[in-house]
């Protein structure tokens, strides 16, 4: 009886709000001025030495627009024949590279960055991993066509079911060959 009652009120409650032309975030989700809360953190993951200059572009601009925290995040993979907390050498000295250019274009554009290296069995699993462990109000990846050079169809349909957050897919124009790439060039 209880569940027919929260029912009905809540149908008549969107339907009110439908009927003005309107819909009401609930309380916890609005300021006092009627606006949605603003976005801390942004997940950027990627996978291989270079990510899509549109995803960047992308994350970067929002992250900027809402004052949010771009966290981009390497998924580096353990095989396994190895302890998940294994020494990672190779997979770290290509993601470093990249996750330092990724944070000095970002700070250029004055946006908060915390880039995280995780680890995991597949590129899947340590996305589980991020996402279970911590809060993101957006995450921004990046499709792909290539099933070793990132997020593939399945990947991309898991991610939309799973994550607590919005999520923004992003295809690559034709001309964007993952153009974002660490410039070790001079760093030494």
């Amino acid at each position: 009886m209880i569940i027919i009652v929260v029912s009905v009120a809540l149908v008549a409650a969107v339907a009110g709000g439908a009927a003005a032309g309107r819909w009401y975030a609930p309380q916890k989700q609005r300021q006092r001025n009627g606006r949605p809360e603003a976005v801390g953190r942004i997940l950027l993951p990627f996978t291989g030495t270079a990510i899509s200059k549109r995803a960047f572009d992308a994350a970067v601009r929002l992250a900027r627009v809402e004052n949010a925290t771009l966290m981009p995040c390497y998924l580096a993979t353990v095989p396994l024949n190895l302890p998940l907390d294994a020494a990672l050498p190779a997979q770290c000295l290509r993601a470093m590279p990249l996750l330092e250019t990724i944070e000095q274009r970002a700070i250029d554009q004055e946006v908060a960055i915390d880039g995280r290296i995780i680890r995991g069995r597949t590129y899947r699993d340590a996305l589980r991993r991020i996402l279970e462990d911590e809060h993101f109000d957006r995450v921004i990846v990046s499709a792909t066509a290539h099933p070793t050079g990132g997020f593939g169809g399945d990947d991309l349909v898991w991610l939309l079911d799973r994550a607590d957050a919005e999520v923004l897919i992003l295809r690559p124009a034709p001309e964007d060959h993952r153009e974002v790439a660490a410039s070790v060039a001079g760093h030494f």
